[in-house]
């Protein structure tokens, strides 16, 4: 895998602190009453949103001008170079709107495609977290870890919307929760990062888009739990996400219906 003149310990000092000033410039607007658009699938956006992407191209620009960037709100250039960036500068938007504090920047590095480098800083409750392949994973400074648990009966369930599930999963949602010790609304970008950080087990997404899952890949494999999309397989391409803490992984995918039709994906 071509790297570059640049280690990987390089890259994730730049995406940390690429992080790092785009939640600074998202909290100038945090709680000030910041207008909200909504694009063509309903979702929010702001100008805080379009604001810290723009941050962050810039200075990707800046260090890297060969590299490609995927961003959620200003699209995708440099298509076919080895070294591609994916940012979604708030991952959470429709927290961020309503003024709760579970909302990150996500920001990860893929090279000749694989998934090396991920950070997901989450400014509204000061934590970050930063992973890159072989460098383990931390969680402001310090090593962070998946939990231990190999039992669903003591399982921690996290999500970001309840009516995606019901409407992916059925009774299979109910049989989940009815399987699980505790069930949970901490979602989007901070449900994974409770993943790694051991504070839940496992973390369902439903609807997911590049930019969503791909800073997240090596956050949870570096703290030594799993993501997947539903059937198990590995992607950044979008669809759905699940993250566990590896030791629950085959169950919960057992669950979800791994191997079964998906329907309702965007």
């Amino acid at each position: 895998m071509a790297q570059g003149s640049l280690s990987l310990r390089e890259y994730l000092d730049t995406a940390v602190a690429l992080a790092i000033d785009a939640g600074a410039f998202v909290l100038s607007h945090y709680q000030r009453g910041i207008d909200v658009e909504h694009k063509a699938d309903r979702s929010p956006v702001t100008a805080a949103d379009i604001g810290a992407e723009r941050l962050i191209r810039a200075g990707l620009a800046a260090r890297h001008p060969s590299h490609a960037i995927v961003g959620e709100e200003l699209g995708a250039d440099a298509g076919g170079a080895s070294h591609r960036w994916f940012v979604d500068p708030i991952d959470g938007t429709r927290s961020f709107v309503h003024g709760v504090p579970l909302f990150g920047v996500l920001l990860g590095l893929e090279i000749d495609g694989e998934m090396v480098v991920g950070v997901c800083h989450l400014p509204g409750v000061g934590e970050t977290l930063a992973a890159a392949r072989g460098l383990g994973c931390t969680w402001n400074g310090r090593p962070s870890r998946t939990s231990s648990k190999t039992s669903l009966v003591e399982a921690t369930v996290v999500y970001s919307d309840c009516r995606h599930l019901e409407r992916r999963l059925g009774p299979r949602w109910t049989a989940l929760q009815s399987a699980t010790g505790l069930q949970r609304g901490w979602g989007d970008c901070y449900g994974h990062c409770l993943v790694a950080t051991g504070r839940a087990d496992v973390m369902l997404d439903p609807v997911m888009n590049p930019w969503d899952v791909a800073a997240l890949v090596p956050i949870l494999q570096e703290s030594g739990g799993r993501i997947s999309d539903w059937t198990g397989a590995v992607r950044v391409d979008g669809g759905d996400a699940v993250s566990t803490n590896g030791h629950l992984h085959d169950a919960v995918l057992d669950a979800l219906g791994r191997g079964e039709p998906r329907t309702g994906l965007r």
